[in-house]
């Protein structure tokens, strides 16, 4: 088990593939089928270069402000490859990676981004709540997901992510303490990308890690190199395994590194050097994996070649079918707080399209 050799009170982080994709613990690779390594590798890169494309777009002035994933797409594709099509992803605004290999289309994510509320409106049995931007709310979204399965003694787990510097914030605690107390079947991933916008972990917390936050709580908690897809997935494994179990919650602290900025609206040279950046590019996830994958003759640079331009063409594709989506009415601006619209809410909507027909040339 590798909670008990590597839990939060040991403070020794879980990996299984160091940075040259080469297994140094190989008592926990998971044995993962070709199909699902192959499509854990494809939702990485289409997250990366929909990332890259992301950023250029909002550059252009053709998207609104967005928070990239490069460089944690493994924190969060190994733990999604992992859940069950029942388990609920609970994410907050940087878990595109996730959001992809869990159902949600790259159209949808794009539209969030582009400011246009049906981007929020995913397929039947995806099931992934909204993007959530209030730092730690989604926490306790979490929690009352896990409670729900939990009462109904469903098979159904909740995942949740949030950053370092969402561990400060007191909603963090409280879903965590509810969480532990009931024994709910959530896992909660710390993204420790090492910095809350500019404010570096160090200045976060005077703990030495955040898996040991768990210990207070009474639950499990480890560290785990984030930018290692296998080691992620095998702690998913066996977390997801306690959680349906009835044996609680887990607390995954994975490390790993924001290569980009905060968001679109960040300039992250103000307070990290190139060195570092460039020191943390050596522990790409998707070179790591990469390297692993043609290590076991699953991959080569003719299918990397091939792979890399299919997918930039369908997100080119899938940009200008954003751009060509109707625009945001008032309708939509109301319409999706509840399932079924309030007395208040449609007296507001009511008095707001008067308004604006009274205005309308002025």
């Amino acid at each position: 088990m590798i909670l008990e050799k590597y839990n939060a009170t040991n403070k020794e982080m879980f990996q299984i593939l160091d940075k040259d994709g080469k297994v140094v613990n190989k008592e926990f690779e998971p044995n993962i089928d070709k199909e699902t390594l192959l499509k854990m590798y494809r939702v990485m890169s289409l997250a990366r270069i929909a990332d890259i494309k992301a950023l250029q777009y909002q550059r252009q002035g053709r998207m609104l402000t967005f928070a990239p994933v490069m460089g944690q797409e493994a924190s969060q594709v190994g733990p999604m490859a992992v859940s069950k099509q029942a388990d609920f992803l609970v994410p907050a605004f940087r878990e595109m990676a996730a959001m992809l290999y869990k159902g949600v289309t790259l159209e949808q994510a794009y539209l969030y981004w582009y400011g246009n509320e049906y981007g929020s409106k995913f397929h039947e049995g995806v099931n992934v709540m909204p993007v959530n931007v209030p730092i730690g709310s989604q926490i306790n979204h979490a929690a009352g997901v896990a409670y729900a399965a939990k009462l109904k003694k469903a098979d159904q787990v909740a995942f949740t992510y949030i950053g370092d510097g969402g561990t400060s914030h007191g909603e963090f605690h409280e879903a965590l303490n509810f969480s532990a107390v009931y024994r709910l079947p959530l896992i909660v991933i710390i993204q420790n990308n090492q910095y809350a916008i500019s404010t570096p972990r160090a200045k976060q917390t005077k703990s030495e890690t955040l898996a040991q936050k768990a210990i207070a709580y009474g639950m499990q908690g480890i560290q785990v190199d984030g930018n290692d897809v296998l080691a992620m997935y095998a702690i998913m494994e066996e977390a997801r395994k306690r959680a349906v179990e009835g044996i609680g919650t887990t607390l995954i602290e994975a490390v790993t590194y924001r290569l980009g900025p905060h968001t679109t609206s960040d300039d992250p040279t103000i307070y990290r050097s190139d060195e570092e950046v460039e020191e943390w590019k050596t522990k790409d996830p998707l070179l790591r994996f990469r390297k692993y994958l043609t290590n076991k003759k699953l991959w080569n640079k003719e299918k990397e070649e091939a792979l890399v331009k299919e997918l930039n063409d369908f997100v080119g594709e899938t940009f200008k079918k954003v751009e060509q989506s109707a625009p945001v009415t008032v309708d939509d601006v109301f319409d999706y707080t509840y399932a079924t619209l309030t007395d208040e809410l449609k007296k507001q909507k009511a008095y707001y399209k008067q308004y604006l027909k009274e205005t309308e040339g002025q």
